[in-house]
């Protein structure tokens, strides 16, 4: 199929992959998006962005296109158990809310992909193997497509997700099971649902569900649950999914709940494992080789209870972008191999100490709330966790990802 020659190439379109070339953009560099899905990536119901998340969609100039999701100012836990309900505010103390709004995964996704020329996303596109030569003191990468193509970039990002071929070439340790796995759907309201605009949650021992409005006919839910035994695999076809909720898993839940589930859109069911990369394998493990570094659930896959993996990867999307972008615009709009290493370096620093805190602090709070039913998990729970340190996580991950000024 012959030979390319690029500056930059990413591997993988989904949220950071389409986020980072977009950031790239910005400064003038056009990358190249190698996906390997026939197109675009929208597969998914919803998920849930932060403050900080719209800090870097501001930044991207996309948030616009995202207005009319609109932020939810309480949430309200429901034990299981008892019937009890909490209320947390995502209000802080100054009036300024701090809560997150859930879009429409499909809807974030062909925002991105709509600020990027069309011929910059390279559709069915299955990377087989990555390689590096010197030329002239510096590193090239050498990617092989599997439909024979060879492209030469002087950047190579990878953003091909948990199983990613990039981390696995910079010698990153896989990521782990959790021990536990999500159901996520769509429910669909034709006449209109009647909903508020706030969080609601269930929790017990070894389960949590919830949902949230994401319009006035549409809402997003989901149900974690300690995964089934070993060797027990998880149902794929939509409506065992929807049955296994109703009448197992979540048969005692509220009938709001229940009702959610039952006008479930069938084709955004998913059920699928709980993983992250351990901490450690972040804070001591090689997110960057010479011209080749790794962003998003490449770097840092982690359990969605921060509902920080998207929120992280914009992060990672622009600071990035601002690294590479700055390196580009200093050099006369050219990109010195010579540069790259350091450049990538720096933002590998950037982002380890964070990303680092964000794993730790989401698998924090899934075993606080649904790791069992003692007395001690339910004080732990309801009386210091919901009370005192949610808000103080819900604020740590409010995040400024700064400016592309170039």
């Amino acid at each position: 199929m012959g030979t390319m020659v690029e500056d930059v190439v990413i591997v993988g379109g989904g949220i950071a992959g389409l986020a980072t070339a977009v950031a790239l953009k910005r400064a003038g560099i056009e990358a190249l998006v190698l996906e390997k899905s026939k197109g675009l990536r929208a597969k998914g119901a919803a998920l849930t962005l932060f403050p900080n998340a719209w800090i870097a969609l501001d930044t991207l100039g996309v948030s616009h296109k995202l207005a009319t999701y609109t932020p939810s100012l309480k949430g309200y836990i429901t034990d299981i158990d008892t019937g009890e309900v909490q209320e947390v505010s995502f209000t802080r103390a100054n009036g300024d809310a701090v809560g997150p709004r859930s879009v429409h995964r499909k809807a974030l996704i062909e925002a991105l992909a709509g600020e990027l020329p069309v011929h910059s996303i390279r559709f069915s596109s299955k990377i087989s193997s990555i390689e590096t030569q010197q030329h002239e003191g510096s590193s090239i990468a050498i990617v092989h497509v599997k439909n024979g193509t060879v492209i030469k970039a002087k950047v190579l990002i990878g953003c091909d997700g948990v199983h990613s071929v990039v981390s696995r070439w910079l010698g990153l340790r896989e990521p782990v099971l959790s021990g536990r796995s999500a159901v996520r759907g769509l429910a669909v309201y034709p006449q209109g649902h009647g909903l508020d605009q706030n969080v609601r949650q269930y929790v017990g021992s070894g389960r949590r569900a919830g949902f949230v409005p994401l319009t006035d006919k549409e809402i997003y839910w989901f149900f974690t649950v300690t995964s089934p035994a070993k060797g027990t695999s998880l149902a794929e076809d939509p409506q065992d999914i929807q049955k296994e909720v109703l009448e197992n898993f979540a048969k005692d839940l509220p009938p709001i709940f229940l009702d959610v589930v039952q006008h479930s859109d069938l084709s955004t069911l998913t059920w699928a494992p709980l993983m992250f990369r351990y901490p450690w394998n972040v804070v001591f493990g090689n997110l960057s080789k010479q011209n080749i570094t790794v962003a998003g659930d490449a770097m840092h896959p982690m359990t969605p209870d921060l509902a920080q993996g998207g929120c992280s990867a914009l992060e990672d999307a622009v600071i990035l972008g601002r690294h590479i972008g700055t390196s580009f615009v200093q050099n006369g709009h050219v990109l010195v191999p010579k540069e790259i290493s350091e450049v990538l370096g720096k933002y590998v620093e950037e982002r380890r100490w964070r990303v680092t805190l964000l794993i730790t602090g989401s698998y924090i709070a899934g075993w606080v709330q649904q790791g069992g039913s003692g007395w001690g998990m339910k004080f732990l729970r309801d009386s210091i966790f919901y009370k005192f340190l949610f808000l103080k996580m819900v604020t740590y991950v409010n995040y400024d990802c700064g400016k592309l000024d170039f």
